[in-house]
């Protein structure tokens, strides 16, 4: 498999890490499949969880830059071609599944796709990510130089699409789309904000999940207005009202300052000599 070596030949162990994660929940797909978990209608389960992973695997790609910067490990980015790849193969099974659960109506398929503008956008993210795997050999970026950058960048516009389908197409509890949007608007305001300031300190961090925090309230609050036209200051307030559940904010806010937490940790670690 050289796809999970170095340069130099040897094994490389965050490749092998990232490719045995990224396989880990298709195995449990298939576990669930076989012991007959998958409910009643386990075609359209098996839909749902691939998208969900698509959505995951995509935004775990967007984290590893991050990561690799706030940590100092620069080794972390030969993570993100296997888990770029594994996100696109998530989507075309995704995919094919759909086309099973319309029974292989290719035709039907097709006008779904046309009519219905959430399927639409999520089609043009499978045409997206298949782009992007089918320019992540080595020979396609020596092939397309500077370009090859332009095409890759396109992955921010791909999981704007990507969460935007995902909460068109959940019928009623949007908490987790909302969620998956919250901590896309913290992953997209960390490149915005490395380019403004290059080092993100640890109060750019904790500035950083503040606004993700600030920015993901509002956008629970007007989705639900507009689909239940419940007044803007309830919705908004139910954030605060934790006698029922946490709100997506709260957790984006969470997972935000669990990474400032983490980064000073690590800077406060000791320091090994050469």
């Amino acid at each position: 498999m050289p796809f999970l070596r170095e340069r130099s030949g040897a094994w490389s162990p965050v490749k092998i890490i990232a490719f045995i994660g990224s396989l880990l929940p298709f195995l449990w797909l298939i576990y669930r499949n076989l012991t007959g978990d998958l409910g009643p209608r386990p075609v359209t389960e098996m839909i749902h969880f691939t998208g969900d992973w698509t959505v995951r695997l995509i935004w775990i790609t967007l984290a590893v830059t991050p990561a690799a910067r706030i940590f100092k490990q620069p080794r972390l980015l030969l993570t993100r071609r296997t888990l770029g790849v594994a996100s696109a193969a998530y989507i075309f099974m995704h995919f094919l599944l759909y086309i099973t659960d319309q029974k292989f109506q290719l035709a039907t398929v097709a006008s779904e796709i046309v009519l219905r503008f959430y399927l639409t956008i999520g089609f043009v993210a499978l045409v997206g990510l298949a782009a992007l795997a089918a320019t992540s050999t080595d020979g396609m970026i020596r092939r397309m130089g500077a370009r090859w950058n332009t095409l890759h960048n396109a992955i921010y516009v791909i999981a704007m699409l990507a969460a935007t389908h995902f909460l068109l197409q959940t019928k009623n509890d949007v908490s987790q789309p909302i969620l998956m949007s919250g901590l896309l608007f913290w992953l997209l305001g960390y490149r915005i904000m490395q380019r403004r300031w290059r080092e993100m300190t640890l109060v750019h961090l904790t500035a950083l999940a503040v606004i993700a925090a600030a920015l993901t309230a509002p956008l629970e609050t007007f989705w639900y207005h507009f689909r239940s036209n419940v007044p803007l200051d309830r919705i908004f307030f139910a954030n605060f009202d934790f006698s029922y559940t946490i709100r997506p904010m709260w957790w984006v806010l969470a997972s935000g300052l669990a990474v400032v937490v983490l980064a000073a940790l690590w800077r406060l670690r000791p320091q090994t000599k050469p």
